[in-house]
């Protein structure tokens, strides 16, 4: 089974105030009436997203641009960023390196 069959299968689920939900680009919220909230979490897989030995300045770079062009492709303008990741690493170093990378991509405007 394939990425989006699961995500039809197991995570499509009716949303209130949404827009636009599970298996689009990003989630269109309406938290209130003529506002709309685009939300967009894409998560990178080692082995399918990137090799073991990437840097992780880069990778924490890719993972900001994967999740903007999701964000441009509704018409979206990001505001904020929220980084999600696996959980305990051996040192700090590789998380400070893909915070600074997010940060880098973060800061261009194209």
């Amino acid at each position: 089974m394939g990425e989006f069959d699961l995500i039809t299968r197991y995570f499509t689920r009716p949303a209130a105030r949404a827009a636009l939900g599970v298996g689009d680009d990003c989630a269109l919220l309406q938290p209130r009436p003529g506002t709309q909230l685009a939300i967009s979490s894409d998560m990178l897989v080692e082995g399918r997203h990137f090799f073991a030995d990437v840097d992780p300045f880069t990778l924490g770079h890719k993972a900001l641009a994967v999740n903007l062009s999701d964000l441009a492709a509704c018409g979206a303008k990001p505001r904020q960023r929220v980084r999600a990741g696996p959980g305990a690493a051996r040192t700090t170093e590789p998380a400070r390196r893909a915070g600074a990378g997010a940060a880098r991509r973060g800061q261009r405007r194209d």
